[in-house]
């Protein structure tokens, strides 16, 4: 596609159509890529009926990454998400759901009207983040909630845990139930060329990957792989054509493109080294007193450098201010107890090198420290008072979040990242919600609500409960 798009852009042909910026690369210079930025033009293929080039790139990905049909996302894996529930679920129905999911699966919720039921995954008590849903904990569900309509988890999560997929997918189509697995953060992971650290989602029913988050693919770039015939096909496309753009981007595209072509060529080879570069890592870590690494050897990808901060006198909020402001490194995330350090193919040795040296240099600084920064997980599901579909249109006031205590929460409260909320709309506050909110806050965590940050403690509530 870069090849088309080069030769096209030297042809000197009056584009009479959008974009706007028209490829004048005279006036606009050449930072940007408008030489190469068209619209849906004859030769050029149209994602929502794909026959020519975009059906190459699609043919090529379900290769790479094992489905029987891939789709090409540009608007990200939330559109890929939204797509995939509503090609499953109809308006009111009923959905198991890890409570760990991205804020887009609970969106969809809300859109569609839909019964959420939900499980609560494994916790690590020490970092403070979730481990993995466990199978039995989906059967039960299963057995226990009729007419469910879709089940959704997310493997790899945010701090890189897998779940076992297959063991899962067994119980779920001895259901007939389809199961949808958001794994974004786990492209680089059902690459079939990563031989070390793969993740199979062929069992997956619909599966949904952020290619640009851990492959070299530009921002907003996804796939959704589906290899079940529990998927209505038509319906899917139908779905993707009402979430995804009318208008897609071919540098986006072209960036899969050329993605892919590194890993049918390289991708063997980079994630040798990748892998090696990481053990190196990890083997010198060893050696830090204070900081500790989490890493196990299975069911996690040890990609994601999690730094933890327990029983130190620092919080991960401040290490992660630390290696910003002194050591000019920018870490993917900053919570109470943990930083993640995001790693990929593209990383150099060097950059290992510099992470682990100014995590030496600070753990030199650091002592010991019984300061509380407990488990800041909940424990339990809140109350649910009504289905979040319901909140949208009701009365709301503001209270305190001192006073929420028993009131029904009127919006979404979540640290970002990784979105994950801490309470639904419908749910009722209760007394650990309220506190693990405050915890956040009062650590400096970036807590956010339905549309903005928390605002002087104050949150939205039902005004009847």
């Amino acid at each position: 596609m870069f090849d088309e798009l080069k030769k096209y852009s030297k042809q000197n042909i009056c584009p009479m159509h959008m974009p706007g910026h028209k490829r004048n690369t005279e006036l606009l210079g050449n930072d940007l890529p408008y030489d190469i930025d068209i619209t849906e033009i004859e030769g050029f293929d149209n994602l929502h009926n794909p026959n020519g080039l975009i059906e190459e790139i699609q043919l090529k990905a379900q290769t790479l990454f094992n489905a029987k049909k891939s789709f090409l996302l540009v608007n990200g894996s939330t559109c890929g998400i939204l797509s995939a529930i509503r090609s499953v679920c109809s308006f009111g129905d009923k959905i198991l759901v890890a409570r760990n999911c991205h804020r887009s699966v609970y969106n969809v919720i809300e859109l569609l009207g839909l019964e959420p039921v939900y499980i609560m995954p494994e916790t690590d008590d020490f970092f403070g983040f979730y481990m993995q849903v466990e199978p039995k904990d989906i059967m039960y569900a299963l057995e226990n909630h009729r007419n469910i309509k879709a089940v959704v988890i997310t493997s790899p999560t945010y701090e890189g845990v897998i779940s076992n997929l297959r063991e899962i997918s067994e119980i779920t189509k001895g259901y007939s139930v389809p199961i949808i697995v958001d794994s974004a953060h786990g492209a680089h992971l059902s690459a079939v060329c990563n031989k070390a650290y793969y993740q199979d989602l062929s069992c997956a029913d619909i599966a949904v990957l952020s290619l640009h988050k851990t492959l070299p693919v530009l921002t907003q770039c996804g796939l959704l792989n589906c290899n079940s015939d529990l998927i209505d096909i038509n319906r899917l496309k139908n779905s993707l054509s009402i979430f995804q753009t009318s208008s897609p981007s071919y540098v986006l595209m072209c960036s899969v493109d050329k993605c892919l072509s590194v890993l049918e060529y390289k991708g063997e080879q980079l994630f040798t080294h990748y892998y090696k570069s990481l053990d190196d890592f990890y083997n010198r870590a060893k050696n830090l007193n204070h900081l500790r690494l989490f890493y196990q050897n299975k069911n996690f990808d040890i990609g994601k450098i999690i730094i933890g901060t327990q029983n130190t006198n620092i919080t991960g909020v401040e290490l992660g201010d630390i290696l910003r402001n002194k050591y000019l490194i920018e870490t993917e995330m900053s919570s109470l107890n943990y930083i993640i350090a995001m790693t990929s193919i593209c990383d150099k040795d060097s950059t290992f090198v510099r992470l682990l040296n100014a995590l030496i240099d600070i753990d030199k600084t650091l002592t010991e420290s019984d300061m509380d920064k407990s488990c800041l997980l909940p424990m339990s599901i809140p109350k649910k008072k009504t289905n979040p579909s319901n909140v949208e249109n009701a009365k709301k006031l503001t209270v305190p979040l001192e006073n929420a205590e028993g009131r029904v929460s009127g919006e979404y409260i979540y640290a970002y990242p990784p979105g994950i909320p801490m309470i639904v709309p419908g749910e009722v506050f209760d007394k650990d919600t309220v506190s693990i909110i405050q915890s956040y806050i009062k650590g400096k965590v970036n807590v956010l609500t339905s549309a903005a940050p928390i605002h002087n403690g104050v949150v939205t509530a039902l005004l009847t409960d």
